[in-house]
């Protein structure tokens, strides 16, 4: 894949994602101590939804947009609300012009206490993040690698937190690389919670990565890894993205259940020519 973010923000892979970012972050709201998120690969941080590249895509629209729109239950909305506040709160005169990337989603629900580390390497990305936080003590953007970021940074001083792995996937040996790196990362910090972003198009890559990252999550005890798959469309093997995935390390106990509570009424917002379907499940090694 060759995933540059400016033409898919907002589409509805963020859309999964940074509503299971903002769950995991509310979750970690409950211990009054505090926590750290290192973004691995963070990104421009804000997407200008007018600009060329957004336009040309045009994912957006069918993405966040359709669920800004939707009508969801009272116990599914109050699940999805803190998420939606956070774009609405970056679109204040309610036309849909910006969609925040993870490092703002992430930076938006940090306490006084908390603190974020964004690892980019691209320069423009990171001058755009850089700016984008306007050089807030909380929030760091590290001129990183990161994958090397991944393992620099763990564990971190608070001993609680999140780590986001969320690469462009543009090198062929992305997936072994991510399933190594995480093991490298793991064995420093086995207690962290971890997030790890891949998009679905071939199988065996993603069925492989699955079991490497459930193995070394094991070593922990069961339930110690929720996979989440959600699709809008059936994937062609040359056609756009339409179906995409989350490992999620040291899930919350709540986690699972929220997402069953959430992901069926996001069916239908977000299929395209038809209702979108998701996966759910703790996989094995």
């Amino acid at each position: 894949m060759n995933y540059r973010h400016a033409f898919h923000a907002g589409n509805f892979a963020d859309v999964i994602k940074h509503l299971v970012l903002v769950r995991i972050l509310t979750y970690l709201h409950d211990k009054p101590a505090a926590f750290r998120v290192v973004d691995t690969h963070a990104g421009a941080g804000l997407y200008d939804l007018t600009s060329e590249e957004a336009r040309r895509g045009g994912e957006w629209a069918t993405g966040i947009a359709r669920v800004l729109q939707a009508r969801f239950s009272d116990e599914a909305y109050a699940l999805i609300a803190p998420y939606l506040d956070i774009v609405r709160a970056f679109n204040p005169q309610r036309d849909m012009t910006a969609y925040p990337g993870s490092p703002l989603i992430a930076r938006a629900l940090l306490r006084p206490q908390d603190s974020l580390v964004a690892c980019e390497l691209e320069p423009v990305a990171r001058k755009q993040l850089i700016a984008a936080l306007r050089h807030d003590p909380q929030g760091r953007v590290v001129d990183l690698d990161g994958w090397t970021g991944l393992t620099a940074y763990v564990p971190p001083k608070e001993r609680r937190g999140l780590v986001l792995i969320d690469p462009p996937f543009e090198r062929k040996d992305e997936f072994e690389q991510m399933a190594a790196k995480f093991a490298a990362a793991h064995a420093k910090w086995p207690t962290g919670v971890y997030l790890l972003w891949y998009p679905v198009k071939n199988r065996r890559a993603t069925e492989a990565l699955a079991a490497a990252v459930a193995g070394t999550a094991a070593a922990g005890g069961e339930g110690k890894c929720l996979r989440l798959e959600f699709s809008v469309a059936p994937q062609q093997s040359d056609g756009p993205l339409t179906s995409t995935g989350l490992l999620i390390v040291n899930p919350p106990w709540t986690l699972a259940d929220e997402l069953r509570t959430v992901l069926p009424e996001l069916e239908r917002p977000l299929g395209l020519g038809g209702v979108g379907r998701y996966r759910l499940e703790f996989p094995k090694s």
